[in-house]
């Protein structure tokens, strides 16, 4: 069994979004985005591979497709295979996502 501490491993950097890796196998990866205000997520897609977005702090506005939507605290957002996504940090504070992507489009 292995145990993370996700806010030990909450980092920023002030020229783009910082992405965390968590844990990556064949089958997943799960790793944190971390958004200073004002930072983005460019739109792009999984190629055979889901995604969800979990909102650990903060919040910020979600495109899946041709929608956006404001997500805060607590809430989660599916994205199915091959459809566009992306996140924009417009607030005034820090916004944290755990994703998870699978299967992972990189193995």
């Amino acid at each position: 069994m292995e145990v993370f501490d996700l806010e030990k491993l909450i980092r920023y950097q002030p020229e783009k979004m910082a992405k965390v890796d968590v844990v990556s196998s064949e089958r997943l990866i799960c790793g944190l985005n971390c958004f200073e205000p004002g930072q983005v997520q460019k739109v792009h897609a999984h190629t055979g591979a889901d995604k969800l977005y979990f909102v650990v702090e903060g919040s910020g506005d979600f495109i899946v497709g041709k929608e956006t939507r404001r997500l805060g605290k607590g809430q989660i957002l599916y994205v199915p295979q091959n459809v566009e996504h992306g996140v924009n940090n417009t607030g005034p504070d820090r916004l944290t996502v755990l994703i998870v992507i699978t299967p992972n489009p990189h193995a």
